[in-house]
């Protein structure tokens, strides 16, 4: 028995004519602070007026960052898709400490295998994955994420843009109004 092609849910929120792209690495603590601010940015600019864009920025020295990366975009292929992806980012986002490790190299996480990470993030996220996870054509998805980031030179976390320009003077310790501000300009 053959599986289904994969197909992952673009991670967009919003249907509007300006667009706000979101390059995050999900364990970055800066990264999660600008993560939490995007529900309240679409409310406050209206989903009629912006198309939110999340796009994964995988950072070697967050050390599990390519296997959580790899569990989100799992996430999008599953029949819930965006929203089953939301769900792993938001338990990551929430349990941030538990993915990482102390100074980028040492601490508890140096005994946890790939699939106690996979394992951690189905139990804070009630979204099983694993399966998913495991098929080899996801890597088409995250070649993408890494291509697209490449190909508009973005090096950080997280990094945003605005209608297809990176603005480097945004960050995520702005009040929100700054982003909103900046969207409708």
């Amino acid at each position: 028995m053959s599986q289904q092609p994969l197909h992952a849910a673009p991670l967009s929120w919003g249907h509007g004519p300006r667009t706000f792209e979101i390059f995050i690495e999900p364990t970055c603590p800066f990264s999660v602070r600008a993560f939490n601010k995007l529900d309240a940015l679409l409310e406050a600019v209206g989903e009629e007026n912006v198309t939110v864009k999340i796009r994964l920025q995988s950072q070697p020295w967050h050390l599990f960052s390519g296997v959580i990366v790899r569990c989100i975009l799992a996430a999008s292929t599953l029949p819930d898709g965006k929203n089953a992806a939301y769900k792993v980012l938001r338990a990551v986002a929430d349990h941030r400490e538990e993915f990482e490790f102390t100074d980028h190299c040492s601490g508890p996480n140096m005994d946890a295998t790939p699939q106690q990470i996979i394992e951690r993030i189905e139990n804070y996220s009630g979204v099983q994955l694993a399966e998913a996870f495991a098929r080899p054509e996801l890597q088409t998805e995250i070649k993408w994420h890494c291509k697209y980031a490449r190909q508009n030179g973005i090096h950080v976390s997280p990094t945003f843009m605005v209608n297809g320009l990176v603005q480097a003077d945004l960050g995520s310790g702005d009040d929100i109004s700054v982003w909103a501000q900046r969207i409708l300009a």
